[in-house]
């Protein structure tokens, strides 16, 4: 049996979710960031690595400003009582920019957090395959007639090889 229990895990996750539905519908993504340690590690393998708190809200305002339609709907989640870890599936969902009834754009991700304890998260793990993926869906986007709103202030550090279809 690990240090937490399932229920303060579901308790904590919750939480987590209902920032990050706040976030997407303010667009103040500083929302979302204090689930966080103020020394959580963060990676994301397109982006680099980010340490503290502060790092991860800088880091997730400015990555997400040009997005501001982008939710994250979930497809499934997995408890790792053990570890005090949840592991989910979730989609980077853009809706159709111009056609409400045309297809919405979207690419998987998968997420690993661990649990730090009342409340909040001491680290965060995303992966996903950006020169697959995502270039491929916000390039779609773009052509069917979405339009960022800002300027991307944030460059991938990691590019991924060659896509393979």
């Amino acid at each position: 049996m690990g240090e937490y229990s399932r229920q303060e895990l579901e308790e904590a996750f919750t939480k987590y979710n209902e920032a990050r539905i706040k976030s997407q519908e303010t667009n103040d993504w500083s929302i979302w960031a204090q689930c966080f340690t103020e020394d959580a590690h963060y990676i994301e393998h397109a982006y680099g690595e980010f340490h503290g708190r502060d790092a991860i809200e800088k880091w997730i305002c400015e990555v997400m400003s040009p997005f501001p339609s982008m939710t994250f709907p979930q497809d499934w989640v997995a408890f790792d009582e053990e570890k005090g870890a949840i592991v989910f599936q979730c989609q980077n969902h853009m809706p159709h920019p111009t056609d409400p009834d045309g297809d919405a754009f979207s690419f998987p991700s998968w997420t690993r957090l661990v649990y730090a304890g009342e409340g909040m998260w001491k680290s965060e793990e995303d992966i996903y395959n950006p020169a697959k993926d995502a270039n491929r869906t916000i390039k779609g986007w773009v052509e069917a007639g979405g339009r960022f709103a800002t300027r991307e202030k944030v460059k991938m550090k990691h590019h991924a090889g060659p896509s393979h279809r």
